[in-house]
């Protein structure tokens, strides 16, 4: 093996003790770092702290409704024609624009088919039943008058006989009055029963008429009803076909009631609203007034502004959902040709508006133990900082404590976050004695979003 000069291994040896050294300093300053609490940083994950306008919004899908519209219904008197399922036979295309008295739909007149026939077969009995009353009358009325005129007669002839009497017998002329007499009693009960007779008959044709009435009056009900089964327009409009309860709208062969008549509207296109739904837990965030961001499934394109009408108090399970939700309904503030009822929208309701604020990502945001903090970049190393969290949207959270404008926070954990001490925040001060509160009374502020966990 040669051998090495004398000058090459002192340059080597030189060489190892600088590296050596080198690496030496370099440890010394990773344990001070550590013993500080800083950390490398990946520059590709820190957010910086904004300050600006901030907003919440609750975001569903609706459908579009006319705020007013005429009902197109099945006859209102059915029921009376014992008309209680009815079935649509057919049914103009949904959206066909029609004019006052054009045919909209048809329904099934084999529903009255068979009560028409009873019907008119009760008015047949009825008139036969007053006819014979009628005979039947006729012939004791007129036998109490044959009896009162024979009794009138033998009056007659019993006054005759009394007056021939006048030089008979006391006993005989004492009959002849006594018949006389019975004669003129049975005269006078004869006209009493004629009058009896007569009430009677009047009382019989009475109950007969009543009874012919009331099933000609059903008879014309019926009619009426099938002539109503031709469900025409009462105005104007484009047809627009009623939802049932299960959410499927009208069709041929659905069946209708008189607790659920309707079978299309004809909405005032002028007057839009779109129907949502919010979820139990959004809720309490949405109130009367808001202002509301539309657009629309058929045309992106299309902005439109709203602001929510009606907030409903009760919640409501939809089909084939669990979570409870409740109805709103958002007033349409633009008027355009080109909406049509049914079309879907999405609805943006600003739920909050704050004009200055500072926000950080929601990634930016963590909590453990109950305590919210942020992971602050100072300089060369990381500060795990505790702060006040206020309200939230999808993306970022407002920081009212803990942070400023500028300062930068690591959007995931640093690699030495176990080790790192939390910095709390100094005590609030309290409120000044008298101070007004300029945002107005609690249950006028928006709600405060509680901040979601997250843990290593």
């Amino acid at each position: 093996m040669p051998a090495v000069p004398l000058g090459d291994s002192m340059r080597l040896l030189h060489q190892r003790w600088f590296q050596i050294a080198a690496g030496v300093a370099v440890l010394v300053a990773a344990v001070w770092l550590l013993g500080r609490g800083g950390a490398p940083v990946d520059h590709g994950v820190v957010a910086t702290v904004a300050r600006g306008p901030f907003t919440t919004v609750v975001t569903t899908s609706g459908e579009l409704k006319a705020k007013e519209f005429v009902q197109i219904s099945a006859p209102a008197n059915a029921m009376q024609a014992q008309a209680y399922q009815m079935r649509i036979s057919s049914l103009v295309p949904e959206g066909t624009v029609v004019k006052t008295g054009d045919v909209v739909a048809e329904l099934d007149r084999s529903t009255l088919a068979s009560r028409l026939t009873q019907v008119t077969l009760d008015l047949q009995k009825a008139e036969a039943q007053q006819e014979q009353a009628m005979l039947d009358s006729t012939l004791t009325l007129s036998t109490a008058r044959e009896a009162i005129r024979t009794d009138d007669l033998d009056v007659e002839a019993k006054r005759l006989a009394k007056e021939q009497a006048t030089y008979e017998a006391p006993t005989v002329q004492r009959q002849t009055a006594i018949d006389l007499e019975r004669a003129e009693r049975a005269l006078a009960q004869a006209r009493s029963d004629l009058d009896t007779r007569t009430q009677q008959a009047q009382a019989k044709m009475r109950e007969v008429g009543a009874d012919v009435e009331r099933q000609r009056s059903q008879l014309q009900v019926v009619q009426d009803v099938l002539a109503g089964f031709t469900i025409k327009a009462p105005s104007p409009g484009m047809v627009i076909y009623v939802r049932e309860w299960n959410g499927r709208k009208r069709t041929v062969g659905s069946q209708v009631g008189y607790w659920d008549a309707g079978v299309a509207t004809l909405p005032d296109l002028t007057h839009m609203e779109s129907v949502t739904y919010v979820n139990e837990i959004d809720v309490r965030r949405v109130a009367v007034g808001q202002p509301v961001a539309l657009t629309l499934d058929a045309d992106p394109t299309k902005r439109l502004t709203g602001k929510v009408a009606s907030v409903a108090n009760v919640g409501e399970q939809r089909p084939n959902t669990d979570a409870k939700v409740f109805e709103v309904h958002v007033t349409v503030l633009e008027s355009d040709t080109t909406l049509r009822p049914g079309m879907t929208t999405g609805n943006a309701i600003e739920t909050l508006r704050v004009p200055e604020a500072l926000y950080i990502p929601l990634e930016a945001m963590y909590s453990d133990s109950g305590v919210t903090f942020a992971y602050r970049q100072s300089g060369s190393r990381v500060v795990k900082q505790e702060i006040a969290a206020g309200a939230m949207n999808d993306h970022e959270v407002i920081v009212e404590r803990g942070l400023a404008k500028g300062d930068r926070v690591l959007m995931s954990p640093p690699a030495n976050a176990e080790r790192l001490a939390l910095v709390r925040l100094p005590a609030a001060r309290p409120a000044v004695a008298g101070r007004r509160d300029t945002a107005g009374p609690a249950a006028a502020r928006p709600p405060r979003a509680d901040p979601p966990v997250r843990r290593r």
